[in-house]
C-alpha cells in the first residue's frame, strides 16, 4: 500500500526521488536528472507558496510524484492550481496512485482557497486522458510555447 506525502522545505531527498520517477516515467533523464537543482534551491521552492510537490511512497521508495503550481488570479481573490507533471512508475500504475495524488492536491487546493485544478494532456497519452476525464471536465484548447528572447528590431 502507498502513502501520499506533501513535500516541505525539509524534504529535498523525497523531491530527488520524485525527479527520479519523472526521469524514468517520461524517459527523459536529460530534463529530470542531468542538472538537478541545488539543495538550497529545492528548499526555497518547497518552502514557498507557489509550488506544491506530492510524492507517493511505498516504504522509503518514491513510486509516484506530482508537481503543481499555484497561480494567484488577478480578476478575483482566488487561485488556480496547474498540474505541471504527474507520473507513476510502471510497476505501480493502475493501482490508484495517480488518482490519490490528484485527490490530495484537491484537498490542498481547498485549504488554500483555489477554485480549480487544471492539467493538460497530449493526445497520444491515452491513459492520462482517461484518468483526467474520470476526474474532471475535458476542454479542447491549443497550447503554444513562446520562446523567451528579445524581439529583433
Amino acid at each position: 500500500m502507498h502513502t501520499i506525502h506533501h513535500l516541505t522545505a525539509a524534504d529535498g531527498g523525497w523531491m530527488s526521488g520524485m525527479l527520479d520517477v519523472f526521469a524514468e516515467a517520461f524517459e527523459d533523464p536529460q530534463s529530470y536528472a542531468a542538472r538537478r537543482p541545488s539543495a538550497a534551491y529545492l528548499q526555497r521552492l518547497l518552502a514557498g507558496d507557489s509550488f506544491i510537490g506530492l510524492v507517493a511512497r511505498v516504504g522509503n521508495r518514491v513510486i509516484g510524484g506530482l508537481a503543481a503550481y499555484v497561480l494567484q488570479k488577478f480578476e478575483q481573490e482566488r487561485a488556480e492550481i496547474y498540474i505541471y507533471d504527474l507520473a507513476v512508475i510502471a510497476a505501480h500504475r493502475r493501482q490508484g496512485v495517480a488518482t490519490g495524488l490528484i485527490r490530495r492536491l484537491q484537498e490542498i487546493g481547498a485549504e488554500r482557497g483555489a477554485w480549480v485544478v487544471f492539467v493538460q494532456a497530449d493526445p497520444p497519452d491515452a491513459p492520462a486522458i482517461r484518468l483526467y476525464e474520470k476526474l474532471g471536465v475535458r476542454e479542447e484548447v491549443l497550447h503554444f510555447d513562446i520562446p523567451v528572447q528579445r524581439p529583433t528590431q
